[in-house]
């Protein structure tokens, strides 16, 4: 077989100018740009080959880096990611899952999502792993203490190794934190990281945790703030659903997660007043701050308005997705206020309500006001 030839570009651009040239001992010419000797700097996001938005991306970083890598992470609106991945959705017989213990979703290349398998446990909770130039940031850790059956700090350790990788960084510190110290959904994996180096742990008790986040008594009117190393995490005090309840807003990629305060599930109030205060402050915030998306802590919605699974399902192949619009904050603050002072389930399309009754009130119910949509699953349950 004969060789396949070489497709030499600077031979054949030097043969057609030539071809070209009155006099073909004269020398080669090219009407092209010398091209400019490579500075070091981070990229231009205004070049034609980045799309809008990719300012602060990986497709800024410089081709040839030397030392750290440092972002700028001021932006004008959200910093792009998305979440374009079909979440695990369990089996019918947990024992038998053969799908990984944690999903892992990269939103962008500082902010990553993480699931834990519903045949791990069936609440299935999100936990979101956050980077900055100088620190790293964990909130929420699952609902399994096991490493064996939940390795959380493993995948986080492979995570932020490959980040420092790429960032050209040796280590980074990690601080853990939590939207609700009693919420045993959210707080059992937070022991995995006990004996980690370069690691800092939020209290579990109420005060501790204020404390912890620079609130004092009076923590909820105040904000707190985390800094990664220019990109900023506020805190905001969201009682309601937990009497120690915090939300967390990301200025870099302008996403709010709110753990159990405000899901695509069921959301379980303890104190209506206190609920209602805590969206009604939320609601003001998204007025004054740009907001992408609220991203809670668990998905029990189905992709049917208005219908959730039941508690202790490991099966949920027609889940809603994660994230909520941040007009699901209105709604919730209308019908919130409705509800304040009696028992009631509250149907909407992407959450249910429940106030002082039991979470398993009215399971295979919904509003009237809600298309009804037959789903195989749900109507085997009927």
């Amino acid at each position: 077989m004969a060789p396949i030839p070489l497709y030499d570009v600077s031979s054949a651009e030097s043969s057609q100018a030539m071809a070209a040239s009155p006099d073909p001992a004269a020398p080669c010419t090219s009407s092209w740009p010398a091209p400019k000797e490579y500075d070091g700097s981070d990229g231009n996001p205004d070049a034609p080959y980045n799309p809008p938005g990719a300012r602060n991306t990986d497709s800024c970083l410089a081709l040839k880096p030397t030392g750290e890598v440092v972002h700028d992470y001021t932006t004008k609106g959200p910093a792009p990611g998305d979440l374009a991945f079909r979440w695990i959705h369990g089996s019918v017989c947990a024992a038998k899952n053969t799908d990984p213990r944690i999903q892992v979703v990269a939103y962008n290349e500082d902010t990553y999502v993480l699931r834990e398998n519903p045949c791990v446990n069936w609440e299935a909770p999100f936990t979101y792993l956050l980077f900055g130039n100088h620190g790293a940031l964990l909130i929420d850790s699952g609902a399994t203490p096991e490493a064996d059956y939940y390795p959380l700090r493993v995948t986080v350790d492979e995570i932020v190794a490959r980040w420092c990788g790429i960032r050209r960084k040796k280590s980074v510190p990690l601080t853990v934190v939590l939207t609700s110290g009693e919420d045993v959904a959210q707080n059992q994996g937070i022991g995995q990281f006990g004996d980690r180096a370069l690691t800092r742990l939020t209290p579990l008790e109420l005060g501790a945790r204020m404390e912890f986040h620079g609130l004092g008594s009076a923590w909820k009117d105040g904000l707190g703030r985390i800094d990664l190393g220019g990109r900023l995490v506020e805190v905001i005090p969201t009682p309601g659903t937990h009497k120690d309840g915090l939300s967390f807003y990301d200025t870099y990629t302008c996403l709010l997660f709110t753990g159990d305060l405000l899901y695509a599930g069921r959301v379980q109030i303890a104190n209506d007043r206190d609920y209602v205060a805590s969206l009604e402050r939320l609601q003001q915030w998204k007025q004054d701050h740009p907001l992408k998306w609220v991203l809670g802590g668990h998905v029990e919605m189905m992709f049917v308005p208005g219908r959730a699974y039941p508690r202790f399902s490991t099966n949920r192949p027609f889940e809603h997705v994660l994230q909520l619009e941040p007009e699901a904050i209105d709604e919730a603050v209308e019908h919130g206020r409705a509800v304040v002072g009696k028992p009631a389930v509250v149907f909407r399309t992407d959450f249910i309500l429940l106030n002082r009754v039991s979470p398993d009130e009215k399971v295979y119910q919904s509003a009237p006001d809600l298309p009804r949509v037959p789903v195989p699953y749900w109507r085997s349950l009927q």
